[in-house]
């Protein structure tokens, strides 16, 4: 490459299929294990730690020690909105998995992307706040509007301390099934906590998949209706 950034080494880095595996995993949002990421990735625990050690050196994962276990997370919510708009370009173009099973479903339907909530009800959600005037498109991105703030100090969301953060409150996220957008920043992170706090919705252990409870899913559907 003549001139720009050179993006070959981080496709390298991804475009093996245990590395792809061990990011995938880490979509979560939570960190894992080297054993746990070696599980994942289907490779041995040596062969698992020389893949880490170059998604390290290569800037994707951070390590993190806590007494005599290392964890490993995404370096950042940018290498998480790569990943998911890698995995919305592959869909796109028809590489897929062959087998589909009932998890495939729910992952479609409502899931983690890192911190924030994806999925058709994630887009569901960023629709009916785009539509309802919540969010706008300002001079460095989205914004929450005087409305969006009201809505959500009516959900009950301490929008005062997510003003303390210097990240984005509002940032677009391409969604790999839908190929829509959905919301993430502080605000998409806040939100996804608040349905689970509140009981709407929980997570499925050792999945990405966020299953609503029936009340829950009459109460978001309430909150954020579907656009025609």
């Amino acid at each position: 490459m003549k001139e720009g950034p050179d993006f070959t080494q981080i496709a390298t880095l991804m475009g093996d299929p245990a590395r792809a595996n061990i990011l995938t995993a880490l979509m979560s949002g939570r960190a894992l294990t080297a054993s746990e990421l070696a599980a994942e990735a289907g490779v041995t625990a040596a062969t698992a730690s020389s893949h880490l050690a170059k998604l390290e050196q290569g800037g994707l994962l951070l390590r993190r020690k806590q007494g005599r276990h290392r964890y490993f997370a995404l370096a950042s919510e940018e290498v998480a909105h790569t990943i998911e708009a890698m995995m919305g370009l592959a869909a796109n173009h028809g590489h897929l998995r062959t087998r589909q099973g009932p998890k495939d479903i729910e992952l479609r339907t409502a899931r983690v992307c890192y911190n924030h909530l994806a999925g058709d009800t994630g887009v569901q959600m960023f629709r009916a706040l785009v539509s309802g005037g919540h969010i706008a498109t300002g001079a460095e991105g989205l914004d929450l509007t005087r409305t969006g703030a009201e809505l959500m100090q009516h959900l009950g969301l301490p929008l005062d301390q997510l003003s303390r953060s210097r990240a984005p409150m509002c940032r677009e996220c391409l969604d790999w099934s839908a190929r829509r957008s959905h919301l993430a920043g502080k605000l998409g992170r806040a939100l996804l906590t608040h349905f689970e706090t509140v009981g709407w919705a929980a997570r499925v252990p050792d999945t990405r998949i966020i299953r609503f409870t029936p009340k829950g899913r009459a109460a978001f559907d309430a909150t954020f209706a579907k656009q025609d």
